[in-house]
């Protein structure tokens, strides 16, 4: 895997370029998040899209009822089963999202030049001169000049699909447009984003409170993706409430960067939640053109250095309607990966995409290519620097496994933990070899029964970069005798052999604790 590791930096041959890339058992380092809907909710397609590398489901839950998504939740069971690949859930929010609602259903064409009045009234018949919006306050965040954008689900950037308007007046509760671009809306919801304006609306609805306390609970979600986070203080609450849940005080927290606001309190969000989602198609809006790129990187290289995981959305828009991506879209892709994402996250293009099999793929084979030329050993100077002296016991322990695995060549990382942050501090380092985190899991009691944790642990571990767990037998402690320990290594090692990650004679790193200290060991395998 380490071996083919070339360098942007040095010069490449460019006949190598074209030489076929070799598929692994893992797909890539870099993880995909699929949203499941309408185009990707049989077993089929799911186990389709397990296979070509999705390790997360996303549930949108700003369209559709429980009942919908529960069917779709238990096709993905199913599909776990059959294909033997773990997958993750990913809850995503309404949150403060402002919507137009078109109950007739029938396409609304709007013309350049002509008027457009928003309403609150949600009694009224959506129309080219009338769109009824969810949300009362929007008279009193607007003024006149002010933009506003409108399209289906996310904004694809097409300009047939989503419509710009200019606020040219506010008559009460109601506000009157000029609409800026001919546009056909089709569909029953479409998205509204009011460009840098604050929307006194909750980050978290009582409806999505709803849905987290019985759907959440019912399925045990690892990921609660927090759409329009706002403040730090949203994040807290988030957690506030899922700890009153039962087992959803487990539950991860993504705060979702969708605007200006989000971006202006961003270092506090980060540091309260447990990942971050850069929600590209909003923020697109929010921006200019021209600072896009600098917040992606910028953020990206801030969640690199706490070690949390980064999500980057809205990549392929094309590919919902085509088989291949666009020149531009591979590259982002690419630089995405280079840029330090830990995954990728698929929205319209597996949720109604005519291709969500084949996205999944590709965008898996871009990631892999532009792993090979990530620059590992500047990146690993630049967070020993980051992390400065005298480091933690365990950063320390995760900084030495990845540099000693990088010195021997070691084919893979093997890590033992029972919360699973070992494992994600040694991701943090970016190897160039994958980390198996050998989640142990732990024995607790409410008083009135047994129960093991673990489960959360690992499959929290499916949206880091480079991180692949697999649950140990519950009898084997993390802080075990070495002959127990040895037999869960064998179980790991043989793992591996059978991912084809590890072949005889290469040599493995292993990181776990043994009584108080933790070990730090190189193994080279015989025959």
């Amino acid at each position: 895997m380490h071996s083919t590791h070339l360098l942007l930096e040095e010069p490449i041959r460019m006949a190598s370029i074209l030489e076929p890339s070799k598929a692994g058992f893992f797909p890539a380092m870099t993880k995909i998040v699929g949203t499941l809907g309408p185009k990707s909710r049989s077993v089929e397609v799911i186990s389709g899209c397990l296979k070509a590398g999705m390790s997360v489901a996303r549930f949108d839950f700003s369209w559709h009822d429980p009942e919908y998504h529960q069917e779709t939740l238990e096709n993905l069971k199913a599909a776990v089963k059959l294909t033997k690949k773990l997958c993750a859930v990913m809850l995503d929010t309404v949150g403060a999202e402002m919507q137009v609602v078109n109950k007739s259903e029938k396409a609304i064409s709007l013309q350049a030049d002509a008027m457009v009045i928003l309403t609150p009234d949600a009694g009224q018949e959506a129309s080219s001169e009338l769109l009824p919006i969810n949300f009362d306050g929007l008279s009193k965040a607007v003024k006149k000049g002010d933009t506003i954008f409108i399209g289906q689900y996310l904004f694809t950037g097409s300009e047939t699909t989503s419509v710009w308007l200019e606020v040219s007046e506010v008559k009460g509760n109601d506000v009157v447009c000029v609409i800026k671009n001919s546009a056909t809306l089709a569909g029953s919801l479409f998205t509204l984003h009011a460009s840098q304006i604050h929307i006194d609306l909750p980050t978290l609805t009582d409806k999505d409170k709803e849905v987290i306390s019985t759907w959440g609970v019912q399925n045990k979600i690892d990921f609660l993706s927090l759409s329009y986070t706002r403040h730090a203080e949203d994040v807290r609450q988030a957690r506030e409430f899922l700890s009153k849940l039962g087992d959803l005080y487990q539950t991860q927290i993504f705060a979702k960067i969708e605007n200006i606001e989000g971006l202006n309190h961003f270092d506090e969000i980060l540091q309260e939640a447990d990942g971050i989602i850069l929600s590209r198609g909003n923020l697109g809006i929010d921006l200019p053109p021209e600072k896009v790129f600098l917040f992606q990187k910028a953020a990206l290289y801030k969640c690199n250095m706490a070690g949390k995981p980064a999500v980057v959305t809205r990549v392929v828009d094309s590919m919902t309607d085509n088989l291949r991506p666009t020149r531009a879209e591979a590259t982002d892709v690419a630089n995405a990966v280079l840029d330090g994402s830990d995954a990728i996250l698929l929205g319209a293009e597996t949720l109604r995409g005519l291709y969500p099999v084949e996205t999944i793929s590709t965008v898996g084979k871009i990631c892999s290519e532009a792993e090979k030329v990530f620059n590992q050993d500047m990146y690993f100077k630049k967070t020993v620097k980051y992390v400065g002296e005298p480091m933690t016991h365990l950063e320390s322990i995760a900084s030495s496994a990845v540099r000693a695995a990088i010195k021997v060549k070691a084919s893979v990382i093997i890590c033992f933990t029972s919360s699973g942050r070992a494992a994600r501090l040694i991701a943090k380092y970016r190897p160039t070899m994958p980390v198996l985190s050998v989640v142990i899991p732990r024995l607790k009691t409410n008083q009135l029964k047994w129960s093991f944790s673990g489960a959360f642990e690992a499959r929290q571990s499916l949206i880091v970069r480079g991180l692949f767990p697999m649950l140990a037998d519950p009898r084997h402690p993390a802080e075990s005798t070495s002959a127990s320990n040895e037999s869960v290594l064998r179980v790991a090692l043989d793992y591996g052999k059978a991912a084809g990650v590890i072949k005889s004679h290469d040599r493995v790193v292993v990181c776990q604790k043994v009584g108080d200290a933790s070990v730090v060991k190189i193994i080279e395998l015989e025959d």
